[in-house]
């Protein structure tokens, strides 16, 4: 008995399988105990070294996530690992918390498994530096802006180096080639605001996370204020606006915040999905 007939038996993906029998947050109810009851009716026992060694060959990849608690980044895993598995590729999912330097999981992770590939999900771009082209494996990054990173640089530098091609030529070949698509945070949250000022609001809070943790949180305050002074309305920052973290806990908490110490406050803006 293998994880491909567990797997066959109870309709769902190896990849889901995996997640069950690895403790992974990230399953419905429903799916874990299905698939645990065919783990207990054939006996099935993971076998370690076999799991370490198949994460160790050319065609595993590496999903290391920022946090548990993101439902967009469980949408885009959902997607993400049957697409990967059907393609011949091993995903294998990593969290880390909020604090967790995304380069040193990163270094960690290649040198216990070594993937073929890395794959970022909501990690922090200040967490990069030219030592990830150094690991010499595709690195994909999903994140809110990716511009300036000078990731296209750091490659032509390692490339140079290695095939004793001159930098400046191989960066200018390499650019065309690279695809990122960022958000305007600054933009958008200036949206959010005239449109809750075109419904009549004219107290609004707004729930924010600390600067120096959340790259969006800056952009998107700014884009607030840009909206406000624009249109006209007060803002009183010691009263209307709110730290928390990036969580449901921390955005309930803000809001209660806000509803006693701001009256005739009528809508809130929230920075983050989890938040709201």
């Amino acid at each position: 008995m293998t994880i491909k007939d567990i797997a066959r038996e109870s309709g769902y993906a190896v990849g889901t399988v995996s997640r069950v029998l690895n403790n992974n947050p990230r399953v419905s109810e429903d799916a874990r105990r299905k698939i645990l009851a065919g783990v207990a009716q054939h006996g099935y026992q993971p076998n370690a070294n076999a799991k370490h060694l198949k994460q160790q060959v050319p065609e595993g990849l590496a999903l290391i996530v920022k946090g548990t608690q993101n439902a967009l980044f469980a949408d885009l895993l959902d997607k993400l690992q049957p697409c990967l598995e059907a393609r011949g590729y091993t995903p294998t999912v990593y969290y880390n918390n909020g604090s967790t330097d995304e380069l040193a999981c990163a270094q960690t992770i290649f040198a216990e498994r070594r993937p073929c590939g890395l794959f970022f999900i909501g990690a922090h771009p200040q967490c990069f530096t030219p030592a990830l082209a150094s690991l010499g494996i595709p690195c994909l990054l999903l994140t809110n802006n990716a511009a300036g990173l000078g990731i296209c640089h750091s490659l032509a530098h390692a490339l140079g180096g290695r095939f004793h091609l001159p930098h400046g030529r191989l960066n200018a070949l390499i650019l065309p080639h690279v695809i990122h698509f960022n958000v305007d945070d600054r933009a958008a949250a200036a949206v959010m605001i005239e449109q809750l000022y075109a419904k009549g609001h004219r107290v609004i809070g707004i729930i924010g996370d600390r600067p120096e943790t959340s790259r969006p949180s800056p952009q998107r305050l700014d884009g607030c204020l840009d909206a406000l002074q624009r249109l006209g309305v007060p803002f009183d920052f010691d009263r209307q606006y709110r730290l928390a973290d990036f969580s449901m806990q921390g955005g309930y908490a803000a809001a209660e915040h806000l509803l006693a110490h701001c009256p005739g406050l009528t809508a809130i803006f929230a920075m983050s999905d989890l938040m709201a």
